[in-house]
């Protein structure tokens, strides 16, 4: 049995010759393993090793296990608790989950990043405003009422943050939102391909480690894509846009996730309408947790989990994916280099049409 191992400073992947004490996700384990094997690259990479003398801790709850037990509590079928633990509190998920989300191109919903601090940040600046209002039009008048209650939103999104332990997609977010805020207040453009530059630059320099995080990387083209987006779509019709939106980045991506997975599904083509739908799913369940409803929506999961997916393998070159990116990056600047390159996804899309 092969388990992928974490702490604070490395990850790592061992065996087991056979699981007798029950190990599973989120369990604590004591192990021996061996080094000699272990060269820089690898250690920051990630890394096998052979083991010996593992076993199972006793965990010491804390504020995480609670939170995971009250989730855990209103559900009782093991998959709708994996699902609600990843999307709150970004817990690892089984290989049949796991399976399910690739299958139906969702696991950017299903792994915390940018759009779920996004709501997140919506329902607590909302909140603390309605906390803080009365307080401040009484005693601190004079004071800026929005950076007051982002600055409290902030404080709460950092606790956050450290109690998931630094999910390298949400400290991607959580740093650019915070240079974006200091970018407002000295009143410098803030959706600018420069910004996500040094966000991504600041986060290598203080975590070297995450180069090579492909949740990362995939973070990191997901707003590139998004500022793409805005940069040559921002004049539409905003209504049109919010439906169109979803389309293009999952159109824009879909390249890239090609070629690092390697497989597809015809089910895939309902990726963003979940996006669209997910959008007002995920804050409801998030309020319908918190007040312990969070069983609500277990009929929906459970169809949801029961279809069967029929997967294929679908293969993208080396070098498409290289000029992919080099036309992606002149797109910033020519506009001709932008209408090539959703020539190229269209194109990729044609490709996975064709072996459907």
């Amino acid at each position: 049995m092969v388990l992928k191992l974490s702490n604070h400073n490395i990850n790592f992947w061992t065996s087991i010759s056979n699981n007798d004490q029950n190990i599973t996700i989120g369990d604590h384990i004591s192990t021996y393993f061996f080094t000699h094997h272990i060269d820089f690259i690898s250690y920051n990479k990630g890394f096998y090793a052979q083991s010996y003398d593992t076993f199972k801790l006793t965990k010491k709850p804390n504020i995480f296990d609670d939170i995971a037990t009250n989730i855990e509590d209103q559900h009782t079928d093991q998959l709708h608790k994996e699902f609600y633990k990843a999307i709150f509190l970004a817990t690892a998920i089984s290989k049949e989950l796991r399976d399910s989300c690739v299958g139906f191109g969702i696991s950017h919903l299903v792994a915390i990043s940018g759009f779920h601090l996004g709501v997140l940040t919506f329902m607590l600046y909302w909140l603390v405003y309605g906390l803080y209002g009365y307080f401040h039009k009484k005693y601190v008048p004079y004071r800026n009422i929005k950076f007051d209650i982002l600055l409290l939103v902030f404080i709460c999104l950092f606790a956050y943050l450290y109690l998931l332990g630094s999910v390298p997609s949400l400290l991607r977010a959580y740093i650019m939102s915070l240079f974006a805020l200091v970018l407002h207040r000295s009143n410098i453009k803030i959706f600018s391909f420069y910004s996500l530059f040094v966000v991504v630059a600041i986060i290598l320099a203080m975590f070297p480690a995450l180069v090579f995080s492909l949740s990362l990387w995939l973070s990191v083209f997901g707003v590139f894509y998004i500022f793409l987006f805005i940069k040559y779509f921002s004049k539409f019709n905003r209504y049109f846009l919010f439906v169109f939106f979803n389309i293009w980045i999952y159109l824009a991506l879909s390249p890239i996730v090609f070629y690092i997975f390697e497989i597809a599904s015809v089910h895939q083509l309902y990726s963003p309408l979940f996006s669209l739908g997910f959008s007002l799913f995920y804050p409801t369940a998030l309020v319908l947790h918190l007040v312990g409803f969070g069983g609500l929506f277990d009929d929906i999961l459970s169809y949801w989990l029961s279809i069967d997916i029929k997967t294929f393998q679908i293969t993208i070159s080396f070098y498409f994916i290289a000029i992919y990116f080099v036309i992606s990056l002149f797109s910033i600047r020519y506009k001709y280099a932008f209408w090539l390159l959703n020539g190229l996804m269209v194109g990729v899309f044609v490709y996975f049409l064709s072996l459907l």
